[in-house]
């Protein structure tokens, strides 16, 4: 094992080991405000479902990627082999959803007082909830595909039409099976792509023209410290914009495995990383710039999130 190739495993060994711990201590947080019957924001519900998806591609993708990294290879059956890469799909799939569902719900909370918006604003908090499980549901119809193309390393002797996963195997096909297996694949990702687009740049609008109202006002009527909503805002254009930095980098390498006929380790290594890149740092900037996270205190809590009473609930 040459130092480069440890380097490598060491860095996906981190970025697994920090994802996992940040992703609980969030999803932590999350449970408690939930368990302790304080109400959440709709954000803050798309974002426990974030924090779920990025936990599982971090058990799904990282560690078994450091298991067969470190040379134990042989620890999955053909059926381990067909729900690893299915459950990473599905939670990859959930992370982009989630992430655009939060793009678009904050663009429309901060553009309500446009008429155009305010019946859109009332209806998208009734139905996030389901579109949060519809998006559940589609990754989970299209990630059925690997349960048909993933074999196990053991037990297959021929390895002639069996493309290499490090530690599982892929049935390779031909182009053009290849390019609309991509296409089924990348078809959600693009339209929650193009609706991510459309909300930032939403945001960027209404928060300029925010800004602009505010320089036209006397300086003694402006507060010194930014509304709740453009501080939300902010945080979710940076969280956006982290999210396709790293998704553009884990699918072109992605892409790039699909179409190569013999993938090779280093390939291999990179899009591992690729993929755990955002679920590690997600966690992480949430709590640094949202002050209710960063404060996990439960005497704290009931100055940030008020609690529901029972007749709330019923």
């Amino acid at each position: 094992m040459t130092d480069s190739e440890l380097s490598v495993k060491v860095v996906i060994l981190s970025l697994t080991i920090i994802g996992f711990l940040g992703n609980s201590l969030l999803l932590y947080h999350y449970l408690f405000l939930y368990l302790a019957r304080y109400r959440l924001r709709s954000t803050d519900w798309v974002l426990m479902h974030l924090v779920v998806a990025n936990i599982l591609t971090i058990l799904f993708k990282g560690v078994p990627h450091i298991m067969a990294a470190f040379g134990l290879t042989d620890f999955l059956n053909d059926t381990g082999c067909k729900l690893v890469f299915s459950f990473h799909r599905i939670s990859r799939g959930v992370c982009i959803g989630s992430t655009c569902f939060l793009s678009v719900l904050q663009a429309v909370i901060i553009s309500s007082k446009d008429y155009k918006y305010s019946e859109l604003k009332i209806n998208s908090h009734r139905h996030i909830h389901y579109s949060v499980y519809l998006n559940w549901a589609i990754h989970f119809l299209i990630s059925t595909v690997n349960l048909v193309h993933m074999r196990a390393k053991y037990g297959n002797d021929s390895t002639a039409n069996l493309k290499s996963y490090l530690y599982c195997y892929s049935v390779r096909h031909d182009p053009t099976s290849d390019f609309l297996y991509a296409a089924l694949l990348s078809a959600p990702d693009i339209l929650f792509l193009g609706l991510m687009l459309w909300a930032s740049v939403s945001m960027v609008i209404t928060l300029y023209k925010h800004k602009q109202r505010m320089q036209q006002m006397p300086r003694a009527n402006i507060s010194s410290r930014s509304s709740p909503e453009s501080r939300a805002s902010k945080t979710i254009l940076l969280l956006v914009s982290t999210f396709v930095s790293f998704y553009t980098t884990s699918s072109a390498c992605q892409f790039l495995g699909a179409l190569v006929y013999n993938l090779s380790l280093s390939l291999v290594h990179v899009t591992a990383m690729a993929s755990l890149f955002f679920p590690t740092v997600c966690p992480f900037l949430l709590m640094s710039c949202d002050s209710s996270i960063s404060s996990c205190l439960p005497l704290k809590m009931n100055r940030l999130f008020p609690k529901v009473s029972d007749q709330e609930l019923n």
